[in-house]
């Protein structure tokens, strides 16, 4: 178990995710239309995985809006925004937004990617969400690049999260 703050307060997460150079699991997610999705169906596309809280709070949605922003253009990369909101409240905030590069997946139903990344958090008030991180995972999907913010507060490291990417 590791930890993160949250308004300075020391939050336990469920785990610490995958490393850098371990495969990604595979996991099954909501898509906005209440279809599934898994991770694998990108094949031959790197991923930049966007664990967050929620997309109703202004952190998320800047995070939200910044990697619709990077991404955009990237063809051979994705970038799936991952909570546990309901694939509704995620599809009305990037519509609303005009966000329609990164792809919503929604771990409401199945807890799969909760259960193999465990990066949940254990205690605090957001107790049961996702801790902020970003996995950048390549076309064979090995994570070259992992944060996990300290502050669940504050937005995630855009530059390094985008070398990685341009490293691909």
């Amino acid at each position: 178990m590791s930890n993160v703050k949250f308004k300075g307060e020391t939050i336990k997460i469920t785990g610490n995710g995958p490393e850098v150079g371990e495969v990604a699991s595979n996991f099954s997610f909501v898509k906005d239309d209440l279809s599934e999705g898994k991770l694998y169906d990108f094949e031959g596309k790197s991923k930049v995985i966007i664990a967050f809280p929620s997309i109703d709070t202004g952190v998320c949605q800047a995070e939200a809006r910044k990697f619709n922003e990077k991404l955009n253009g990237k063809g051979d990369v994705v970038g799936l925004i991952v909570a546990r909101d309901l694939p509704f409240a995620m599809k009305r905030f990037c519509s609303a937004e005009g966000l329609d590069t990164i792809v919503n997946a929604s771990d409401f139903r199945y807890n799969d990617f909760a259960d193999k990344y465990n990066l949940l958090m254990d205690s605090g008030p957001l107790k049961g969400l996702f801790t902020r991180a970003v996995l950048v995972v390549d076309k064979n999907n090995k994570v070259v690049y992992k944060e996990i913010v300290e502050e669940v507060t504050e937005e995630p490291d855009y530059g390094a999260a985008m070398n990685a990417v341009e490293s691909l």
